[in-house]
């Protein structure tokens, strides 16, 4: 609960503390120190508690989780043996890569023993998301380096970001790492807020969150997290509503598109409008835009996964990678990022405990947790296409935190109780 709860400060307070003690690094690590204690705890659960076993242990999931930590552990230790890896790298690729799917079994093993979790949710997501709009909020009429007092800057994190490298055009992180982050969050309580408003939950504190996170979301100028919330949304109401009110919910995403479609077809030329929808503008005199950068690392990627289907290991692509003696590989894209470093069997794996989990989570869509979850699955998904959103450990540890919650369907507490 800890862990879910403070993680969208995370970055604030570990460079905020950084400020004042030092050891970055080290203190960025709090939360896998927690991991690892909290995993031996959920080990003795699995050993000792029949339960526990019986309902983690038999499942297919479960096993695939496992596997895919196996191959990342002997993989990478296979790469650094033969020198293809630093030993900073492999150790940041696996945490990269692995922290948040043992998270993900840590909360599922404790859910099965306790519904305190399952009770906590709501207000696990809430009350931290509130707190991120209203400092992000702040930013836009705060000064450019507001956030320097707390120790943002080169050896930390940036106080803030810009389109095109355009000050006019400022981009907010909130207490997030950075801008692309913190719209890839959003996508969490935006569908938290939108299955409890269609659920019947319309009072003003909700209805308030639910305007400001969109608006928080809007200045993060995250256009992947804009397009994974839309998703997000339509996922929900294509669950929650019934046909009587689905069809009006479609026409009027329907007509949401087209006016869109409109408004880029008459404001094509704006200079505001391009770099708020394409973060460029007609005569810039940046060389190479965003979405060309983009284009080629997902070519390298691809190239990189088609030539070696083994990988190199963890570690050697992602944010990781910058630890290699090599050049740093960015695919700006999880699953091809994967690819590269546990090859096709890697991205298989991991594809599948996606499915698995997704497929999970709609069978249990009666309930409100799997609901949300579901839908910023699609979401999410979609901005992984886009950046490495799962490596952004804030994002990570929430969604399979809760998706771990979410395994365990509430009627076998009600069950465990009688």
């Amino acid at each position: 609960m800890l862990i879910i709860f403070v993680m969208p400060f995370h970055a604030f307070l570990t460079v905020w503390g950084s400020s004042l003690i030092g050891h970055y690094t080290a203190l960025r690590l709090w939360k896998e120190a927690l991991l690892v204690i909290c995993g031996a705890g959920a080990f003795y659960l699995v050993i000792t508690d029949g339960k526990v076993r019986f309902h983690t242990l038999t499942r297919k999931l479960a096993w695939l989780v496992l596997f895919y930590i196996v191959l990342n552990v002997g993989w990478g230790l296979v790469a650094f043996h033969q020198h293809t890896l630093t030993a900073k790298a492999l150790g940041y690729g696996l945490i990269v890569n692995l922290r948040f799917l043992i998270f993900f079994l840590v909360t599922w093993a404790v859910a099965l023993r306790t519904s305190r979790l399952r009770n906590s949710w709501q207000w696990l997501v809430l009350i931290p998301a509130a707190i991120v709009v209203v400092f992000g909020l702040l930013e836009v009429v705060l000064p450019a380096n507001f956030l320097n007092h707390f120790g943002y800057g080169p050896h930390t994190i940036q106080p803030y970001e810009t389109i095109n490298h355009n000050l006019d055009y400022r981009r907010i992180l909130s207490t997030l790492r950075g801008s692309n982050p913190l719209g890839a969050y959003m996508v969490i309580p935006i569908s938290v807020l939108t299955g409890l408003i269609i659920s019947g939950k319309r009072s003003w504190p909700f209805i308030t969150l639910f305007a400001a996170s969109w608006l928080t979301l809007f200045f993060s100028f995250s256009r992947s997290a804009w397009i994974g919330a839309i998703l997000a949304v339509i996922a929900i109401c294509i669950q929650l509503l019934d046909k009587r009110h689905l069809k009006p919910a479609l026409i009027i995403v329907s007509s949401f598109i087209v006016v869109l479609a409109l408004v880029v077809g008459l404001e094509w030329h704006n200079a505001r409008f391009q770099n708020y929808f394409f973060h460029t503008q007609e005569h810039s005199a940046v060389k190479s835009t965003s979405d060309e950068q983009h284009a080629s690392a997902l070519k390298q990627g691809v190239h990189d996964i088609v030539h070696q289907p083994f990988g190199r290991g963890p570690g050697s692509a992602g944010p990781a990678s910058i630890y290699n003696k090599n050049q740093p590989r960015i695919a700006e894209n999880y699953y091809i990022q994967i690819g590269q470093e546990t090859g096709w069997v890697g991205l298989i794996l991991f594809l599948l405990i996606n499915a698995g989990v997704g497929y999970l989570l709609w069978i249990r869509r009666r309930d409100p947790l799997a609901v949300m979850l579901y839908g910023s699955l699609i979401g999410i998904s979609f901005i992984n296409l886009l950046s490495h959103a799962w490596a952004d450990d804030t994002l990570a540890y929430i969604w399979w935190g809760l998706a771990g919650v979410a395994m365990v369907p509430p009627k076998e507490h009600e069950q465990h109780k009688r």
